[in-house]
This record gives C-alpha cells, sequence and structure tokens, in this order.
C-alpha cells in the first residue's frame, strides 16, 4: 500500500481525539452482551480450537457456560477492559452443525444468552486449490471500477461523501458494479479477480481506497452487503473467475470500533508512542540494523489515520487468524494478497500464514514487499533458507524488483545499468528465491504510477510490457483499466492513478465495457489484451514450463519457455528498424526446421535459418 496521507502531530491528535469521541459500533443488540466475533464458524476445521470475543457493557464480569454435544468451554480470558471476555471452545470433529447455547450469568443468575452458529463445511473446503501461474489476475478497487447500486452510495452514518471530481472523496463503486461486469472480465481472459479491501472503512476522509479498516466482520456498507460478497464470489466462480481477499494484518483505521475501547493497552503497538514508521525495510534483515530502527519500522504506525496493531498480543493475533480463516470460508475464497506484509512482527506473519495453510494446504497467500532488491523479497518466501534463520511460510510475492526493472528496460537505453540488459540480469537474480515461479509479475498496480503514463503513452512499448507480463515466469497480474490505456497525468496522486473505469457509471461518455465511444488505438489495445490472455489459458508452456533468455543484443531481447511438446519464443524489439535474428544462435532451445503461429496475427511461420521482427514489435510464437 502506498503512504497515503501523512500527516504531522496536529493532525494525528484531531484524528484520534474523533476516534475516541466516537462510540463503539459494537452491534445493534441491547443488553449486556452486544456482539460476538467470529459472528459464526463450521465443524471440521484441522484445529479444533475456537476463540470468541465478547463485547459488551460490563460482560467480563459475566460467568459464561454452554451445554453442547462435542463443543466444550476449555478457557475464559478477561483482558484490561471490564467489556471484553475471550472465550476458548474446543470444537470435537465430530460435533453436529448447529446453534451452541452460550449462557451468561451475574450472581449464578442468567443474564444473557447467545445462540452461537456452527455450521457445516462445503465438500472439498479444505482442498480448494488457490492461485497460480495458470491464472491471470485482475486488480480492481472497487469503488473506482462500476456503480451498480446508486442506492448505496451513502448510507446513513456516512462520514465521507461522494464527489467523481476529488480523487480522494468516494466515487461510488461498489460490488454490484463488478458482478454487473463478470462477463467482461471472462471475455478479457481474466481468472482471478484481486480486490482491493472491502471491509468497513467508515472514515472522514480518505476511506475509498479500504486499507482503513473499521469492522473485520462487516462489508462496507458502500460496497453491499457480506451477503453480496457472498453471491459475487459464486457468481465469479460459476465463470472460472477465482476472488482474492485483499487483507490488512499490520494497522487499522482510526475509527475501527475498537478505538473507543480497547481490550487491552498492547492491542496497538508501540507501547502508546503512536509515532510513525520510519518505512526501513531493510531493518528486519540487516544484521547491523540497531534495535530501535528496527522496532520503529514494525511499530511505527503506518500513518496517523492507520494505528498500527499489536498482534504478538495473543487474543489479538487469534483474532486476526480467525478472521481470515472466515472470510476465507464464508465467501468460498481462492486466494489471500496480504498488505504491508514485511511491516509486521515476523514472528506473528509466519504463525498468520502457517495456520491459514494449516486449514487450506493449496491455497495460494501473495504478499506486499514493496522493495526492488530481490534479496530483500526473497526473505520472506517459504523455503528460502535465510542467514538469520528465520522460517516463512508465505508461498507468494509481489515481484517489484521485476516490475521496476521491466519499467526501466523499455523506457531506458540498452546498457548494463538499464534497458533490455538490466531487465535480463534482475531476472538471472532468481537464483535468490526459494520458488521463483510463485511469484506475482506486474507492470503496475494500485500503488504505483499508471503503465502506459510510465511508458510515455507509446502503445508499442505497452505491448511489449504486456507480452512479457503474460509469458515471464510467475504469475500475471493485470490493473483495472490497463487494457483500454488508462494513465495518469500527476505522478504520485494517488487518486489520479485511480481513476474511474470508463462506462462504470450512467451517464459516462466513454463506455469500456461495450465498447462503446472507445478510440480506435484504445479498442485495439483492448482486443490485443484480449487475443494474448485468452491465448495464455491454452498455453502451458508458459503456466508451468522451463525458461530460457538470451543476453540481449542491438535492442532485442528474446526468451522461451517450454513444455514437453510446446515451446513459445518470444522476441521483443525495441529498435526503430526490423531485426534479423540469426536461429543458430537459439538452437538449444528452437529446434531447426520448426514452424510456429504468430499468436498475435495468426500467421504461420517458418523457422529455419533467420527471422525478422518488426521495429518496435514483440513477437509471440507458439510453437507444437
Amino acid at each position: 500500500m502506498n503512504h497515503i496521507a501523512k500527516r504531522g502531530a496536529a493532525a494525528f491528535g484531531a484524528v484520534l481525539l474523533l476516534a475516541f469521541a466516537g462510540a463503539a459500533r459494537a452491534g445493534a443488540a441491547a443488553g449486556p452482551v452486544e456482539r460476538v466475533d467470529p459472528p459464526s464458524w463450521w465443524v471440521g476445521f484441522a484445529s479444533p480450537e475456537l476463540q470468541l470475543m465478547v463485547h459488551g457493557p460490563g460482560v467480563a464480569a459475566l460467568v459464561p457456560s454452554l451445554d453442547y454435544r462435542g463443543v466444550r468451554l476449555a478457557a475464559v480470558t478477561r483482558a484490561e477492559s471490564p467489556n471484553y471476555l475471550f472465550l476458548k471452545l474446543v470444537i470435537d470433529p465430530g460435533a453436529a452443525p448447529g446453534k451452541v447455547p452460550i449462557v451468561f450469568r451475574r450472581d449464578g443468575r442468567v443474564v444473557a444468552r447467545h445462540d452461537y452458529p456452527l455450521a457445516p463445511r462445503r465438500p472439498g473446503a479444505r482442498d480448494r486449490k488457490g492461485f497460480d501461474a495458470s491464472d491471470v489476475i485482475y486488480l480492481a478497487m472497487p469503488d473506482r471500477f462500476a456503480n451498480g447500486d446508486p442506492a448505496n452510495d451513502a448510507p446513513p452514518g456516512t462520514l465521507d461523501h461522494v464527489d467523481r471530481r476529488d480523487g480522494s472523496a468516494r466515487h461510488g463503486g461498489d460490488l454490484a458494479g463488478i458482478l454487473a461486469h463478470l462477463d467482461y472480465l471472462e471475455r478479457l481472459g481474466i481468472t482471478q479477480l484481486w480486490l482491493t479491501p472491502v471491509l468497513e472503512n467508515a472514515q472522514p476522509k480518505f476511506s475509498y481506497h479500504g486499507y482503513s479498516i473499521t469492522d473485520h466482520y462487516r462489508v462496507d456498507p458502500r460496497y453491499g452487503s457480506n451477503e453480496d460478497y457472498r453471491a459475487l464470489a459464486g457468481a465469479a466462480r460459476a465463470r472460472g473467475i477465482g476472488l482474492i481477499a485483499d487483507v490488512v494484518i499490520n494497522h487499522i483505521g482510526s475509527h475501527h470500533w475498537w478505538m473507543a475501547d480497547l481490550p487491552a493497552r498492547d492491542w496497538l503497538s508501540g507501547g502508546g508512542s503512536r509515532a510513525l514508521t520510519n518505512h526501513a525495510h531493510t531493518t528486519v534483515q540487516d544484521p547491523y540494523a540497531a534495535e530501535i530502527d528496527r522496532q520503529r519500522y514494525i511499530d511505527g504506525w503506518f500513518s496517523p489515520e492507520m494505528p498500527d496493531l499489536h498482534p504478538m498480543n495473543a487474543l489479538l493475533g487469534t483474532y486476526l487468524i480467525q478472521n481470515a480463516i472466515w472470510w476465507i470460508e464464508y465467501a468460498d475464497l481462492s486466494g489471500l494478497r496480504v498488505d504491508t506484509y514485511s511491516y509486521t512482527d515476523k514472528r506473528f506473519m509466519a504463525a498468520f500464514t502457517e495456520r491459514v495453510l494449516s486449514e487450506y494446504p493449496r491455497l495460494n497467500i501473495v504478499g506486499e514487499e514493496w522493495r526492488g532488491d530481490p534479496a530483500v523479497v526473497a526473505y520472506w518466501q517459504a523455503g528460502k533458507a535465510n542467514a538469520d534463520g528465520y522460517v516463512s511460510h508465505l508461498p507468494s510475492l509481489m515481484d517489484f524488483p521485476l516490475q521496476g526493472a521491466l519499467l526501466r528496460g523499455l523506457t531506458l537505453k540498452d546498457s548494463w545499468q538499464g534497458g533490455f540488459p538490466a531487465l535480463y540480469e534482475r531476472l538471472a537474480d532468481d537464483f535468490l528465491y526459494a520458488d521463483p515461479r510463485n511469484l506475482v509479475v506486474f507492470a503496475d498496480n494500485h500503488d504505483t504510477d499508471r503503465l502506459y503514463a510510465e511508458l510515455g503513452r507509446d502503445d508499442a512499448l505497452w505491448r511489449m510490457a504486456m507480452v512479457y507480463v503474460a509469458t515471464m515466469r510467475g504469475i500475471p497480474q493485470i490493473l483495472y483499466g490497463t487494457e483500454v490505456l488508462m494513465a495518469n497525468d500527476r505522478p504520485g496522486d494517488d487518486g489520479d492513478k485511480r481513476r474511474d473505469f470508463p462506462g462504470g457509471w450512467p451517464g459516462d461518455a466513454v463506455d469500456a465495457f461495450s465498447g462503446r465511444g472507445l478510440e480506435p488505438a484504445v479498442a485495439a489495445a483492448q482486443q490485443f489484451l484480449r487475443t494474448l490472455l485468452t491465448w495464455r489459458k491454452g498455453a502451458p508452456a508458459v503456466h508451468h514450463g522451463s525458461l530460457r533468455h538470451y543476453v540481449p543484443e542491438d535492442g532485442v531481447y528474446v526468451y522461451f519457455r517450454a513444455l514437453g511438446a510446446e515451446t513459445v519464443m518470444v522476441a521483443l524489439n525495441k529498435g526503430t528498424a526490423a531485426a534479423r535474428l540469426d536461429l543458430a544462435r537459439f538452437r538449444e532451445s528452437l529446434p531447426r526446421g520448426a514452424v510456429g503461429r504468430d499468436v498475435l496475427s495468426g500467421a504461420r511461420v517458418e523457422l529455419n535459418d533467420e527471422l525478422t521482427v518488426a521495429p518496435r514489435s514483440a513477437l509471440l510464437l507458439d510453437i507444437r
């Protein structure tokens, strides 16, 4: 996530006062028990233990009990606040689904009862397959994609406002808008949908991005309901599209309902200092880092509006782990993307991923470590033998090092410091990763400047970038609007990067979903990507095949993917003149006399002695 809305101490003080002045939104029910998290659970998880957070006025003074076959109350923990009670339940594998009656007594008299739902799991829930290199991920911001239900733009209690002219305000996009355009994503060749966080962000401003969560168990009502989210996941799955949830472990929004009544003083990081993080990522691995700097990175708040959590508090840590599991099971998700991964205590992140994967062994989880150095990123991947002995369980990471190298490769003059040779050498750093094929490869995302702008609005370079992302090892991710050449005019301006998708709002002059009003060059780009991604679905060589690349020469970079009888050849030519390739150089990858099909034009190409690559183009050959 980008460093959103940093402010000074005065602004922080005002936000904190607002947070503590507001009442905790702990649920609609009156009485001593107002809220129980998680709101429900399932029978049949690998771990039989379930922690319930019970919240209500003076609830810590109550004595809970339950009587349900296969479920027992193993422990009761009281926090510093008198308004919380933590129950540890043990659910036997043979427990029947139903409602577990939890009774609360004061002085021996029943004062409250909560019937806790236990549901059966879906068949095959444990063995769900996560996203992998056979997929293409589409990243969309719900607020900026499409407004399918204008009636939810400003529900009661809304603190911010809808104004499409203001890049920092809400624009009204929602889950209904995404649901209405799933067919468009399917036709584009998308197989996984990553939405930036959809949970409630009841903040007074900058709430549109979703990373200031104020309720972990409630979809933001401006997007829809929990049931709408689950329905979207089901509808997407019916079209062969998985849903990836964006999870925020490191911080919450300053108006989170906890902030009015923290369970304990160490629920937040930093021992109450509330200092901002130094964003010094390398302190986690640096053998020479001062401890004060390392702790400042981990414990510092991400911004004044984003209090830093301290999940080494065991009660909070369990809460966050169970929350991720609850959403996976409830909405039938295909994976998680974890925001600001390295900002959280690394011991907890190891426990978090280990527990989630113990319940879903085939699930994929991708972490964000926004650094351009592959040594820093590789530290976090499962299977990496780290010098300090740290053992990670995180399967995948965003490949920021390759993203930066791709931009430099396409825009800088070729030298060993830039251009294609530098891109070639960055890829050679893959020896640092435990599993480079499980990295997520991308050219831009919601935090970076738009690819088309970074490339100087050069259509030829944009096509090369798309071919590279689609055919490189790893899991490709496309940012919403990339297919219609969306760009930003103000570098670094988050609102400008995150423009509305054309056609997502009634009255839009251009509708990219139907193609109405698209300029010819934009429509051609959209069709180009559709052709590329549709072909990719049936190209196992780029899903799981080997990779061999050749030192770039004269502005041309050539690499091959191969699996069994299928070979894919990619030649990127940045030059202004046609390149004539002597195919003898590539004989270990390309047998003489092979015949390929140009994926982008459909033409038959004989591969004997020489191959011509048109100027400023990407040649993509499918050879079978």
